[in-house]
């Protein structure tokens, strides 16, 4: 496997509706273009942070559709295909296939919380059903469940199993993890920085809706050997990166608000039982912005 397999800077999309709620396609290719003209090189389609769990199986694969078509070979296309259940989730992994993404992001199972066992069973059924490269997802503040090192052991041995997007935020962990053979991608936009001086090959983000170029600019600093330029860049992008992580609702909605504020979404409608940034929200998360000279 290459060292970064999905690319280095990527985002979790986040998927735009209209006012019916329906999946807005022309806006999602809008905001994939973007993406890809600002310092990406891997997307992740229908992740958490494209609202995955209320969208529908057939939603997810003309978004991914509609991004193959926006962006062409420009970028790494990598698939949410993770759910609570196994054949959801295979039917998921079949459809990216189909349709042509480059990887499918397959995070643990939620709420059900399965042992060691019940995840390597899940796990190795859609990793079989996929028959593409496999980005796994470690998010226990979601998830309910930290995938237990003995699998990670033993996935070591699937070759479809390429890389590991943590959110767990344990380094010394993701460092052995890493030793297994793992590309370990930062899940994580506030430990993105850390996690390059502990081995990850890059990022999946969610403020690189709006900082793309300088999460470039900062994996090139730190790659060009100049730590301390790398922590220039993330001091100045933190403001942003605190106002769309450090919301009670952070992800989708934060997100989507600030893409509204650019100009890029005509709206920032989530479905339920997400709500949108209220107003004092929206204030703080401009002020976030504008802090790290996002917005003007």
């Amino acid at each position: 496997m290459s060292s970064a397999p999905f690319g280095t800077v990527l985002t979790a999309m986040v998927t735009p509706f209209r006012e019916d709620g329906s999946v807005d396609l022309d806006a999602v290719q809008r905001v994939a273009r973007h993406l890809v003209d600002h310092g990406h090189d891997g997307l992740v389609i229908s992740g958490t942070t494209g609202e995955s769990a209320t969208t529908t199986k057939e939603e997810d694969g003309e978004t991914l559709a509609a991004v193959k078509d926006a962006v062409g070979d420009r970028a790494k296309l990598v698939a949410g295909v993770g759910t609570n259940d196994t054949n959801t989730s295979i039917w998921l992994a079949q459809q990216a296939a189909k349709i042509g993404a480059d990887g499918v992001l397959l995070v643990t199972p939620y709420y059900n919380k399965p042992g060691p066992r019940g995840i390597l069973n899940h796990f190795r059924q859609v990793v079989d059903a996929a028959e593409l490269p496999v980005m796994l997802y470690d998010v226990p503040g979601r998830t309910g469940t930290q995938i237990a090192f003995e699998c990670y052991e033993e996935m070591a041995s699937w070759e479809p199993v390429v890389a590991l997007k943590d959110a767990v935020g344990d380094f010394a962990r993701g460092v052995r993890i890493r030793e297994l053979g793992y590309a370990v991608y930062s899940g994580d936009d506030v430990a993105n920085l850390g996690w390059l001086a502990h081995g990850a090959v890059g990022f999946v983000s969610v403020a690189g809706h709006v900082v793309g170029d300088r999460l470039r600019a900062m994996y090139d600093a730190f790659h060009n050997g100049d730590p301390m330029a790398a922590l220039d860049i993330y001091t100045g992008m933190l403001p942003a990166v605190d106002a769309i992580m450090g919301a009670a609702n952070y992800g989708a909605t934060t997100a989507k608000a600030s893409l509204e504020m650019l100009g890029i979404l005509e709206n920032r409608r989530v479905r339920s039982p997400l709500v949108e940034l209220d107003d004092t929200e929206l204030v703080a998360l401009r002020a976030g912005l504008e802090a790290a000279g996002v917005l003007g």
